[in-house]
């Protein structure tokens, strides 16, 4: 189980992230969500221990990730915002070395590996450099560099960019077969059609604090709203979009 207690993040004395608390569980799918800059990428860097807390103090299977931070980070998959990676090396390249630094049996990882790219479609271009790779190709091998070591707890920040629809649809199945596995999932992303279909639960930010911690059955229930994109649109959409959308018609229309 992970837990976020009383979690945050100042840059320059500004509030990133706000007192947020949280428990994410094995076998379920939790749903982060909020507005550009509203602190979730922020969180998720200090859930994997790229960046430090300011305030809080974040528990892994009732342990403080700060104690044994390597082992920790032994158990965790992560895939980021930013597709960061070693272009000049080729698919298969790139996933060898990850498993080496993940210190897998080289029999079990060249296995493992060659599956995956199989699975990921990816096989026929595994030489092929990563400089050359689709947008949708690079989240792939993210992918898979996330999951090759069988981590008890994935981290996604946007795991569907890029991805055509096929793949997208095949994620959605992967996300929700790895938390039946008892796996804990924490994702951001900002495709709510997506989230809505594979939650568990959501939590939603909005300017660095939580605004809802619930299913999105209760949630729908307690706002009187049909679809997750009502809620969020209540909870964390300060402007009037379609107003908006009518004045810039105006404009270009002029």
């Amino acid at each position: 189980m992970l837990e976020l207690c009383h979690i945050s993040k100042h840059f320059s004395g500004i509030a990133a992230v706000d007192d947020v608390s949280f428990v994410a569980r094995p076998g379920e799918v939790t749903g982060y969500l909020g507005p550009n800059g509203s602190g979730k990428s922020t969180t998720i860097k200090m859930i994997i221990g790229l960046i430090e807390m300011t305030t809080g103090h974040i528990l892994f299977d009732g342990k403080q990730i700060g104690d044994d931070l390597r082992e920790y980070k032994r158990r965790t998959g992560y895939v980021p915002e930013e597709p960061y990676l070693y272009t000049h090396l080729s698919g298969l390249e790139y996933l060898t070395m990850v498993a080496q630094l993940r210190r897998l049996p080289v029999q079990e990882s060249t296995t493992r590996i060659d599956a995956l790219l199989q699975l990921f479609s990816l096989h026929g271009d595994r030489h092929a450099s990563i400089s050359g790779y689709s947008k949708g190709m690079r989240q792939k091998i993210l992918l898979i560099a996330a999951l090759i070591h069988n981590p008890d707890l994935l981290l996604l920040d946007e795991p569907f960019s890029g991805l055509d629809v096929g793949s997208a649809l095949m994620l959605r199945s992967l996300i929700r077969e790895m938390a039946s596995r008892g796996k804990v999932v924490l994702f951001s992303s900002h495709e709510l059609d997506t989230v809505e279909r594979i939650s568990t639960r959501v939590v939603i930010l909005h300017r660095g604090r939580v605004v809802a911690n619930d299913s999105i059955e209760r949630l729908r229930s307690l706002m009187k709203a049909p679809n997750l994109e009502a809620i969020f649109a209540q909870l964390a959409v300060e402007q009037d979009n379609e107003a908006i959308a009518r004045q810039v018609a105006d404009i270009i229309h002029a």
